[in-house]
């Protein structure tokens, strides 16, 4: 057994080594005040920042946990190491040569620690390495080099191969003086029938790395057609050094841009966290065997936090919609939520992959894929409305009846009462209140327990569920409606006033069921234009009226007093103004609906229907200004 660390290597080590730029490397630090650094303790599961770091007085603590010390106690319990391996991976960092007491500039460390493990997989990155310049290796260059990869970007990324033969990796790590048990607790061997033998053979390989940098297992991608393994790709096993839930391929070198930018993109393979960061998008990470998951947002919280609050994005790329509308839809189901809200999601085009991109449409494609990321919860809610037919009342109708429980699953209430608003705009739904209510009463939120007083029903029409008095009476109240109630008392009382322009206005110009139903009767019993005025008049749409509660809305209506504008009493002209005030609130649905659905059409995939939507749309508009003048001409609104 060698001896002790000299005390003066040590201090050396503590002084030399940052505390905060080594905990840096793990954690994003922000300023906190009084010469003090913040960020996410990375030693306990927290959501506000309680880790401090002093780099005046070379220590940390946390306040949630309790844990604290100096840099090589925070590299011991990060990386679970002895206190001789922490100062030497310290003293490596900051190229100091230590000095052992008992003689000597080297020590023999113990069997099977971290530190062995680490230096032993750091070996076979190196020989894998060396082996992709051999001949044997020609495979695994073609692939590189097609996916458009030379080998700077190869070396950077340490890309190795896996020679053939049973244990040429073995043997070489065993003439460094590393042990055979030692190799298969790493992963790096396994027994065979006649000894240890390589774990992989003729694969082209990635070194996968800790946050710190160490190479701590390997991925493997099939090459040959006659490989035995069918699997297209191999990771290590699960050793003491790698935990496939904890890593992430890329993280080393993408941490500090990270950092810098809030933002992390996640993709399926090495190939595509190779193709975004040559492409330019230095933030892009991978897990190794596994899918993304908690642990996997734990490590990147420490990178994506800023004060107290998460406020990074996390970008999913997927190869195609339905794989993209499964992952969010997932998100729905996931209790917690506690990332949807930050979380996007990137589709790449013709069922590409960021790597394919690359090579198809170029470096530009893969940025921009990035750029155009949609918001996790509004990629599964418009992707859900795509089943529907949005031109259509009754599309529209049953879009919102499937949305708005999917809309209700969103736990954050501000967030949920802000998609309930967007959804109406998506579907096409005017009154985007309407909506919201409806979304918090499917979410438990403000729903009366009283119960609801409900009006017989005809017994012959039970089954359809249909009320004999018709629709509700209107409230007379209702601002919301008032333009509506005005016109209907024109129409009845001065039907010649009303004219052609109240013949020719739709049923869905009257939003409330009893106003619809009474606009019918009049329009069926031969309009104003019919010639008719009073009492004559009354009757013949009284005649037409459907149920008791539209017949005694006619009546009441045919007498209620018409408010005339005070300054200007003129009926005509207050005729004309309510007219053109119903009209500005139909123009205004009408644009609503033309917008969504240029919200819903692609201008690249559907030029001419866009550029037809945008012709009607600026038509409709100028029409709004004009009966926007008229309303006023009237002294309404």
């Amino acid at each position: 057994m060698a001896g002790r660390i000299r005390e003066s290597d040590i201090a050396q080590v503590r002084e030399r080594s940052r505390i905060d730029e080594v905990v840096g490397e793990y954690v994003q630090l922000r300023r906190a005040g009084g010469g003090a650094l913040k960020g996410l303790c990375p030693f306990h599961d927290e959501k506000t920042p309680s880790f401090n770091v002093r780099s005046t007085h070379g220590t940390f603590h946390c306040f949630g946990c309790g844990e604290g010390g100096d840099v090589i106690a925070f590299v011991m319990k990060l990386d679970h190491l002895s206190f001789v391996e922490a100062v030497e991976r310290l003293a490596e960092r900051v190229g100091l040569q230590l000095t052992y007491e008992g003689g000597g500039t080297s020590v023999q460390r113990d069997r099977g620690t971290r530190s062995r493990l680490v230096d032993a997989h750091k070996a076979a990155a190196e020989f894998y390495a060396e082996q992709l310049r051999t001949p044997d290796a020609v495979k695994a260059r073609e692939f590189l080099a097609e996916r458009g990869f030379d080998e700077a970007v190869a070396t950077a990324f340490g890309c190795g191969f896996a020679p053939g033969g049973w244990d040429k990796l073995t043997k070489h790590l065993l003439g460094r003086g590393f042990e055979v048990a030692e190799l298969i607790k790493g992963g790096l061997a396994k027994e065979g029938r006649q000894g240890p033998i390589d774990r992989f053979h003729r694969r082209l390989l990635w070194p996968i790395k800790d946050i710190g940098g160490d190479v701590v297992g390997f991925g493997a991608r099939r090459l040959f057609d006659d490989d035995q393994i069918q699997a297209k790709y191999l990771n290590t096993s699960e050793s003491p050094i790698y935990k496939k839930s904890q890593v992430l391929f890329g993280l080393d070198v993408a941490k500090r841009e990270i950092a810098k930018r809030h933002q992390v993109v996640v993709v399926e393979g090495y190939t595509d966290v190779m193709a975004m960061h040559v492409a330019g998008v230095p933030t892009a990470v991978a897990s190794c065997g596994t899918a993304f998951g908690g642990e996997h947002i734990k490590v990147l919280r420490r990178f994506l936090m800023d004060d107290d609050t998460f406020r990074g994005e996390v970008i999913f790329t997927f190869d195609g919609d339905e794989a993209g509308q499964k992952a969010a839809r997932k998100a729905f189901d996931d209790g917690e939520q506690e990332f949807a809200a930050q979380t996007f999601i990137a589709i790449a085009p013709d069922g590409m992959d960021p790597c394919d991109l690359r090579q198809a449409r170029g470096d530009v494609a893969v940025r921009d894929l990035v750029a155009r990321r949609h918001p996790l919860f509004a990629f599964a809610i418009r992707a859900e409305l795509a089943s529907y037919d949005l031109d259509t009342a009754e599309g529209r109708l049953e879009a919102l009846r499937r949305t708005a429980p999917l809309v209700a699953q969103i736990k954050d209430h501000s967030l949920r009462d802000e998609y309930a608003r967007q959804l109406s705009g998506w579907v096409g739904w005017d009154d985007a209140l309407v909506v919201v209510r409806r979304v918090r009463e499917l979410a438990g939120v403000g729903v009366s327990t009283s119960k609801r007083r409900v009006r017989s029903t005809d017994p012959d029409q039970a089954a359809l569920g249909v009320e004999v008095e018709g629709p509700p009476r209107p409230n007379p109240e209702n601002k919301s409606l008032e333009a509506q109630r005005g016109v209907l008392k024109i129409a009845l009382q001065e039907p010649a006033l009303a004219g052609p322009v109240y013949d020719s206005m739709p049923v869905d110009a009257f939003t409330d069921p009893a106003y619809a139903a009474l606009h019918t009767a009049v329009l069926t019993a031969g309009g104003t234009a019919l010639g008719l005025a009073g009492a004559e008049w009354l009757a013949a749409v009284v005649k037409h009226c459907a149920s008791p509660v539209v017949r005694r809305l006619a009546h009441e209506l045919a007498v209620e007093p018409i408010p005339l504008p005070v300054r200007n009493p003129s009926i005509e002209r207050f005729a004309s103004g309510v007219l053109a005030g119903l009209q500005l609130e139909l123009v205004a649905r009408q644009i609503a609906e033309i917008k969504s659905r240029l919200q819903r059409l692609s201008p690249v995939e559907h030029p001419d229907e866009a550029r037809a939507l945008w012709g009607d749309l600026v038509a409709m508009e100028e029409w709004r200004k004009a009966l926007k003048s008229k309303q006023e001409y009237g002294g309404i609104g």
